[in-house]
């Protein structure tokens, strides 16, 4: 039993040994603990009273030693566009973002979440490099974010959420452990049971833990936020391309591809007269030969304070052209909620 005067521990982060451990000291039968377990990861319940197959003496006692935690919806933008981006509080009072992307043609519903509350890697084109990093998110912080934009899919759309993307705030694998484990948990049986194929991991490249990656053997899709065809102009705007160079990056995501076969993108946001000509479609080629890789290029949406603008249509339409004229499988993703804080860090910064 805890000590009265010792700070109770969320619930969600002891892993399961350690609540059958709990369990059995109490005298109950393990399979408490594993209803306990399902009532968490695969009902996603964040209330002791609301396990209702448990006996009224155990709920006393976890809730005398345990608590939880929730990510908590702080405020939400709808877009026209369907796009709704959520600013979340978290039980320190921290903020972070996640996003629902709805693609309703395509039946596409998807949710851009968040692994870190900032960011240290201070790529100058993004409003959440402009936040210090403060702290990892835990895995069921994670899970939270998958849990919340679920149930605003289906209260928005009628319709289960189908994706997910790492793509919101922070740099994922700066974050390796608790990615993987609430990975584990939003894929598991004994969780939301999604599958890993539906879900991408994008980073902006850090070679030796995209080697892990692959030792890791994990089924997830892997995304590597390119945006600039060569080490010259990546340097000025990704500060980690100073040792992450791509030399080491392809040799890296080449390694990744042999163990795991697993999809390979590159993300590639277009800056208007910075990498949008036909020669940086010709140096972007280049790096799709060592694996089969897809490319999106990703139209900008502006921040206050950055230089950069969105590329021309025209311009992005010509890009594309070029790479697909040469077998190279291209997406072009317009910028979405247009009319509401959208780009990544934008709300979380606002007060």
């Amino acid at each position: 039993m805890r000590d009265n005067t010792e700070v109770k521990i969320d619930i969600r982060n002891i892993d399961k040994s350690d609540l059958d451990k709990f369990i059995q000291e109490l005298g109950q039968p393990k399979f408490k603990s594993n209803q306990i377990w399902e009532w968490v990861w695969k009902k996603s319940k964040t209330d002791f009273n609301a396990m209702r197959n448990l006996p009224k003496d155990l709920i006393a006692t976890l809730e005398e030693n345990f608590v939880f935690h929730p990510v908590i919806v702080d405020k939400v933008q709808k877009s026209n566009d369907g796009t709704i981006k959520s600013r979340l509080k978290l039980h320190d009072e921290h903020l972070v973002e996640s996003v629902l992307i709805p693609v309703e043609k395509d039946n596409r519903y998807t949710a851009c979440v968040s692994s870190q509350v900032g960011c240290s890697l201070t790529c100058s084109f993004c409003a959440t490099g402009k936040m210090k990093r403060m702290r990892n998110l835990g895995p069921a912080e994670i899970y939270d974010q998958v849990v919340l934009v679920d149930k605003q899919t289906q209260e928005y759309f009628d319709h289960k959420l189908t994706n997910i993307v790492f793509m919101g705030m922070g740099e994922p694998l700066l974050n390796y452990k608790n990615l993987l484990t609430s990975i584990n948990y939003i894929c598991s049986d004994e969780g939301l049971g999604m599958s890993p194929r539906r879900i991408t991991v994008s980073t902006v490249g850090i070679a030796k833990m995209i080697k892990k990656l692959a030792d890791d053997d994990v089924k997830f899709n892997l995304a590597l936020s390119l945006h600039a065809p060569t080490d010259e102009k990546r340097s000025k705007i990704m500060p980690i391309n100073e040792t992450n160079d791509l030399s080491s990056l392809m040799e890296a995501l080449k390694y990744y591809y042999s163990k795991t076969k697993n999809r390979i993108s590159y993300e590639y946001i277009s800056f208007k007269g910075f990498n949008d000509t036909l020669e940086d479609a010709a140096n972007l080629f280049k790096l799709t030969r060592f694996f089969p890789v897809k490319i999106n290029i990703i139209e900008y949406n502006p921040i206050d304070g950055v230089k950069f603008e969105k590329s021309l249509s025209v311009s992005i339409d010509n890009f594309a052209k070029y790479l697909r004229e040469r077998g190279v499988m291209v997406t072009v993703r317009r910028s979405r909620g247009k009319d509401i804080d959208a780009a990544c860090g934008q709300l979380a910064n606002k007060g």
